[in-house]
């Protein structure tokens, strides 16, 4: 029984970001990668599935250049996967291209039971790519998971939707689940799972071996930039009366709201 878990490695959130030269993404130099929030918990869900379901083989994989992208794996073996497969690929490769990528390593690798992954990706915000990984192998799927119940031949899962409210779905095996940060608590990884991790060897996979044009990209990233800078704070003085007077003013002529 293969279970894979799709995740991806992105910046940290306390990494100070700068814009690319040519304006076509982030300048990766000097970047801590982390794996992917979200992605956390979609590890932890097939950990805990493979503990309760002997014979269960949990797969991390990933897409990205591999000279980093392996460390999110090794992050995985740590907490508990037991083979890690990585797609050697170029640094902005689009959604659709790698959702591609994903699903066609995991049918070389036999088909999956179940995949597991994150709602979204904390630096692309997109949450596309599960989907589409699940659409390109014609297999039921749903996100925003906060709670599963498994049977042999089906699962049941829990989904946020607006308004705090619920939705229950029952989707029956082989099927994908994108996590949410309400469905389990991630572990940390423990000190021997970080030292076996170490010593697992990496399947690699080259992005060209798999058969996807460069025309197939859909996306091209360009014009990136950062937000303006916020303006300085107005501090009012004086007295209480003052105070409110110069608020009044400033409501009504500058923020134009009054």
């Amino acid at each position: 029984m293969k279970i894979f878990v799709c995740l991806k490695q992105v910046p940290d959130t306390e990494t100070k970001i700068k814009i690319a030269a040519d304006g076509s993404g982030i300048d990766t130099a000097g970047i801590k990668w982390v794996m992917n929030p979200y992605d956390e918990h979609a590890v932890e869900e097939a950990v805990k599935f493979k503990e309760k379901n002997a014979g269960a083989q949990v797969f991390a994989i990933t897409s990205g250049p591999k000279a980093r992208a392996v460390e999110a794996l090794r992050t995985a073996l740590a907490m508990g996967a037991d083979e890690a497969i990585v797609i050697n690929s170029p640094e902005n490769l689009d959604a659709y291209s790698t959702a591609k990528a994903l699903a066609q390593a995991i049918t070389a690798e036999g088909g999956a039971h179940l995949i597991f992954a994150g709602k979204l990706s904390i630096d692309a915000n997109q949450s596309s790519v599960p989907q589409m990984v699940a659409e390109f192998l014609n297999i039921p799927h749903t996100s925003v998971v906060s709670k599963t119940e498994y049977t042999a031949e089906n699962v049941t899962v829990e989904r946020d939707v607006e308004g705090g409210a619920k939705e229950v779905v029952q989707m029956v095996n082989p099927s994908l689940i994108a996590a949410n940060k309400g469905l389990n608590m991630p572990r940390y990884a423990s000190l021997p799972g970080i030292m076996k991790a170490k010593k697992k060897v990496i399947k690699e996979v080259e992005f060209s071996s798999l058969g996807i044009a460069g025309t197939e990209q859909k996306v091209k990233y360009a014009g990136f930039s950062l937000p303006p800078e916020k303006p300085a704070v107005k501090l009012l003085t004086g007295d209480a009366a003052s105070q409110v007077s110069q608020l009044i003013t400033a409501l009504r002529d500058e923020a134009k709201v009054l």
